[in-house]
């Protein structure tokens, strides 16, 4: 059973979308440096449908995407919920896994979005260049293309002289 301990709205996740994010435990991956490590453990409440339908009545006005950040330890359960999601509310999906591939059989297709990879201190995560992580944009055919790239733009200097 999937359980998530908190969730935030966030606009860095994933690229061009407002996305509630929800922090999901029970994290076998246990990534040397996660920023995260308290999801590791069996904490907060269990997610259903019916849990969702209450954050989504919250923030469905305002979101365009629903994150799930982990549940590695039941993948096929964030696709089932993923499905809901889109299927009901009309809302893209994403899916944050720390696993260095998808399972097999995996249904790739319930999600617009889907990064992979465990994060490695040494590399750094999507911001760095080096990353090991990818983030997909998933096609209604299954068809993935990296998109890793547009979290490595540069910043612009807006200092002006006046």
């Amino acid at each position: 059973m999937l359980k998530y301990a908190d969730y935030d709205i966030v606009f860095q996740e994933v690229p061009n979308e407002v996305t509630l994010a929800i922090n999901l435990s029970n994290c076998p991956n246990h990534c040397k440096g996660c920023h995260s490590a308290y999801l590791w453990g069996d904490v907060g409440e269990i997610l259903t449908e019916d849990a969702l339908a209450v954050l989504l009545k919250k923030y469905g006005q305002s979101i365009t995407c629903v994150a799930f950040m982990g549940g590695d330890s039941e993948p096929f359960e964030v696709a089932k919920l993923a499905h809901y999601i889109h299927e009901i509310y009309g809302l893209k999906t994403a899916w944050y896994s720390g696993k260095i591939r998808l399972p097999d059989n995996f249904p790739i297709t319930e999600f617009q979005f889907i990064k992979i990879g465990p994060y490695c201190e040494t590399l750094g995560g999507l911001k760095s260049t080096a990353t090991n992580q990818r983030l997909y944009k998933i096609s209604q055919n299954g068809e993935k293309e990296d998109i890793t790239s547009v979290f490595w733009r540069k910043s612009f200097d807006t200092a002006c002289d006046n």
